[in-house]
């Protein structure tokens, strides 16, 4: 299935940077104010097509939501942002992902994000370990990090009030600006150590990394709970949420 759900994702980002090295990016406004170009419906329709085509279960994609009534009984289904950074897709800074995860009873349990520019690839299953495939090989990612002069991954476009003071309360000094969900597969990899999200996201943004940084050491805590993020809920906004190191402790 991982291979599978791979290729997908590779092909997918063709489609996208074909779009990418237009020299106009056309973009329109969807409902909540968020932008959204042919790049991001094109993946859309690519990814869920091939998934349909691959595999018996239902597709949930940020460009075609489905309503709670319909998808409450869904146990397993395919969570997928097609192009999740559309801001850094735009800003052509290459800080945008494609994201695909398989949920099973709220938990995301395989999760996939590639990196169309860099054609990299973080994925991973839950109790099988987290990888990256980068220059054609395959490595074992974890977050083994014992640094106590911490480093904070932030948005590469805004700087929250609320993470600043969250860094400031602990004492974090360091920061590294990511995009999308590279914010979490880089504390995957142990290039940051925590990344405070006290601003809002949806499920779809996070649901492929969450299951590499729980795989690769690390946690992604509801801050409202105290306990990971869950999926499928009856409104698709997520609660705010800190990912980290398994060894730290901040709720």
């Amino acid at each position: 299935m991982i291979e599978r759900v791979r290729e997908i994702a590779v092909d997918a980002s063709k489609f996208i940077l074909e779009i990418y090295h237009q020299q106009d990016l056309t973009v329109e406004t969807k409902s909540d104010n968020s932008p959204v170009t042919k790049a991001d419906l094109v993946s859309h329709d690519f990814i869920t097509n091939a998934l349909a085509q691959s595999f018996p279960y239902p597709v949930l994609s940020e460009e075609n939501p489905v309503p709670y009534e319909e998808r409450k009984s869904w146990d397993t289904y395919w969570l997928v942002d097609p192009l999740d950074g559309t801001k850094n897709f735009l800003a052509r800074d290459g800080q945008f992902t494609v994201n695909i995860a398989l949920v099973r009873s709220t938990v995301p349990v395989f999760g996939v994000v590639h990196v169309p520019v860099l054609d990299e690839t973080f994925f991973a299953e839950k109790g099988k370990g987290a990888f990256v495939c980068r220059n054609g090989e395959v490595l074992k990612i974890s977050n083994e990090s014992t640094r106590e002069d911490l480093v904070c991954a932030v948005s590469c476009f805004h700087d929250s009030e609320a993470s600043q003071r969250f860094r400031s309360e602990h004492g974090i000094t360091h920061i590294r600006k990511f995009g999308s969900s590279l914010k979490l597969c880089k504390l995957a990899e142990g290039e940051v150590d925590v990344y405070p999200r006290l601003e809002g996201t949806k499920e779809w943004d996070t649901a492929a990394a969450q299951c590499i940084v729980e795989e690769a050491n690390g946690k992604v805590l509801d801050i409202t709970t105290g306990k990971p993020l869950v999926y499928n809920k009856p409104e698709i906004r997520n609660n705010h949420f800190i990912a980290s190191r398994n060894d730290l402790t901040f709720l």
